[in-house]
Parts: C-alpha cells; sequence; structure tokens
C-alpha cells in the first residue's frame, strides 16, 4: 500500500511538472502561421527566435523584383521610405516567454528602408515576459490591445504608436526605459499599478478618452511635455522618483500643475 501511495504521489508530482512548464515554440512557425491566414493563440509557451511582424527579410526579397507583392503596402512618398504590413489576423499570446526580439519595427541601415506592422484585429500580449527588444513604434493597433501582466526586461518603445480602441497596460514593468512620445490613444487606456524602473516619456502623447495611471510608479524620471488628456485623469497614489517636465502639458484644456502630486 505505501508503495502504491508513492507511486501516485510521484505521478501525481510529473504530472503537474509537465503542466507547469512551458513548450517551446518556433517564432518561424508563428510567422508562417500568420501569412497563411491563420490566427495566433498561443498560450503558456516559450517564444524561440525573432518574432519580425514585418517581414522584413520577405520584403528585402520583393525589392529587388520588378513586380512588387500586395502583401505588403509599399508607400511611393518620396517623403516616406516605410513598407508597412498589415497583420489581419488575431493575435493573441498568454503567459508567454519571448526570448528573442519581437519586431514590428526595423530600420535597415543598409537600404535606408524602415519595416514597420500594424494590427488590424485584437492584438493580445498578455502576462507575458519580453526578455529582449519590443519594438512597435509606428504600430497601430485597430481593435483592443491588452498588454496587462507583461514585464519588459530589455529596450521597448510604442513611439507614434496608434491606438484605436481600448488598450491596456495595467501591471506591467518596464525595466528600460518606457517611450510613448506621440502615441495617440483614442479610447479607454490604462496604465494603472504600473512599474516604470527606468525614465518614462509621454511626450507629445494623446490620450483622447481618459487613461488611469493609479498606483503607477515612476522610479526615475517622468517626461509628460506637450501631452494632452482629455476625460478623466486618473493619477491616484501615482509616485515620481526624480524630475516630472510638465511643461506645455494640457490635461481637458487646463495646464497641468505637478504639485499637486506632492499632495498625494
Amino acid at each position: 500500500m505505501k508503495n502504491k501511495k508513492l507511486l501516485l504521489a510521484f505521478t501525481l508530482l510529473l504530472i503537474s511538472t509537465v503542466t507547469v512548464a512551458q513548450k517551446k515554440i518556433d517564432a518561424s512557425k508563428i510567422m508562417e502561421d500568420i501569412k497563411t491566414g491563420k490566427s495566433i493563440s498561443i498560450n503558456n509557451a516559450t517564444i524561440i527566435g525573432v518574432l519580425d511582424f514585418t517581414y522584413m527579410k520577405e520584403a528585402l526579397k520583393k525589392t529587388s523584383h520588378k513586380k512588387k507583392s500586395s502583401w505588403f503596402n509599399w508607400n511611393s512618398n518620396s517623403s516616406t521610405n516605410e513598407i508597412k504590413k498589415i497583420i489581419d489576423v488575431n493575435v493573441s499570446f498568454t503567459n508567454c516567454t519571448f526570448i528573442d526580439d519581437v519586431l514590428a519595427y526595423i530600420p535597415d541601415e543598409d537600404t535606408g528602408l524602415t519595416f514597420t506592422a500594424s494590427f488590424e484585429n485584437e492584438t493580445i500580449f498578455k502576462n507575458c515576459l519580453f526578455e529582449s527588444k519590443a519594438m512597435f513604434k509606428y504600430s497601430r493597433f485597430e481593435k483592443n490591445t491588452d498588454f496587462s501582466g507583461s514585464n519588459f526586461k530589455d529596450d521597448s518603445t510604442f513611439k507614434y504608436a496608434k491606438f484605436d480602441r481600448e488598450v491596456s497596460f495595467a501591471n506591467t514593468t518596464f525595466h528600460e526605459i518606457a517611450t510613448f512620445k506621440y502615441a495617440k490613444f483614442k479610447n479607454s487606456t490604462s496604465f494603472n499599478d504600473v512599474l516604470f524602473k527606468d525614465d518614462a516619456t509621454f511626450k507629445y502623447s494623446q490620450f483622447l478618452d481618459g487613461v488611469n495611471f493609479k498606483n503607477t510608479i515612476f522610479k526615475e524620471n517622468l517626461n509628460i511635455k506637450y501631452m494632452k488628456v482629455s476625460g478623466k485623469f486618473d493619477i491616484t497614489n501615482i509616485k515620481v522618483g526624480y524630475e516630472i517636465d510638465s511643461k506645455y502639458t494640457k490635461i481637458n484644456g487646463k495646464s497641468f500643475n505637478k504639485s499637486i502630486l506632492d499632495k498625494k
């Protein structure tokens, strides 16, 4: 009987271990699925390899041919060298670890071209760990977007990003400088309970339907210069370690007085 109990306990432990362990998925497999029109829904996985939503390598091959693929948005405007890729499937990652870069923005020094990716449908990176770079500069998110609970260990940028629907960065952690400069948030936006361990910049960013910074901690400097907010502006229990640059900041048309933070 004792041996049976030990065997049962060992079996349960083994099952538990297998359940907790994350499966490994090659980024190239995900990119191939997107290319064939498959929606992405991945839970409890470790993603190996660079996840390039811009498909830069493929786009570069097209530049050497006279006929350009309609799979990319080739901008012929002489003022920009941006080549856009529209991700037109749902993208959902929950409790995932990205070992390598996650890229929706790549400036290519050799060609002078800039490759970007935007997301047409729901986009979720919930409770994820970004071990390397997370680049979403110039990305447009047309549907609800969720980065809540995620951990950005390396460089990240959402500069010039546009969020058309609800977006949440609640409970995220940024270990390096976090950039939301010129970002535009058209709908309900949440940055509550976020930990910014390095400088954070929201310079020139726009929040058209309010923003929640409740319980958010900025360990270093906070730049909200020229930031504009329309709607509810919740900064309850917000904490800033060093300097706040709030020059020309407008909250519902009124100048922002950073001294109110000292009273909280």
